[in-house]
């Protein structure tokens, strides 16, 4: 059965990326939010499916890839105190272009598509949230459009390693090159030097 989120732990990720808002401002978004779990291997959603919920990790990894040519292309890895979604499918009401898969047993904070309209209509405040979280996702790809065009192969890896440590002990280090835009043979001639220096 799907429960509301404990009071603090959604405090603290609302006010993480949008801010102080007051304790009934809360309480009226957490209505709407339910807690839920992924196995291993589990889908969040898949490519030419409609995503139809918006989820906060609360633990767990999550990958975000598509398939091109027969090969599987690692788009993002999503951790513990981020946002999920697929935006086309779940903004835009379009058919997925990435599949979203949990790599390890995940818990989530969700929301469906269905009460996100109801909240949009409840709390007009909402509406200024959703801009801000919009605005953070184009930040995140222009960071990383900017990344792939004016840093080197080794700056990109240096750069992941200093925010997503964990990750290269947790899993295939082939995700984390696909994520960088790098084969698996440059990244670890990469992690080869970067051992070395160490």
């Amino acid at each position: 059965m799907n429960i509301a989120p404990e009071v603090n732990d959604f405090t603290a990720f609302i006010q993480q990326y949008f801010g102080l808002l007051g304790t009934e401002d809360l309480n009226t978004i957490r209505h709407y939010f339910r807690e839920e779990k992924l196995s291993k291997n589990e889908f969040f959603t898949k490519s030419d499916q409609v995503c139809n919920r918006l989820s906060m990790v609360k633990s767990g990894i999550l990958r975000i890839y598509a398939l091109s040519d027969g090969k599987e292309i690692t788009q993002w890895l999503s951790v513990a105190d981020t946002f999920i979604t697929e935006a086309v499918g779940f903004f835009f009401n379009q058919p997925n272009r990435w599949n979203i898969q949990a790599f390890t047993e995940v818990e989530l904070l969700t929301i469906t598509k269905t009460d996100y309209h109801k909240l949009c209509k409840e709390f007009p405040k909402w509406n200024e949230i959703e801009k801000q979280f919009i605005i953070k996702c184009f930040m995140m790809m222009e960071d990383r459009i900017f990344s792939h065009l004016s840093m080197t192969a080794e700056e990109r890896y240096n750069r992941y390693f200093e925010h997503h440590k964990e990750l290269f002990t947790q899993i295939p280090l082939q995700y984390i090159a696909s994520v960088l835009g790098m084969t698996p043979e440059t990244f670890s001639r990469i992690r080869k030097r970067q051992a070395e220096k160490s």
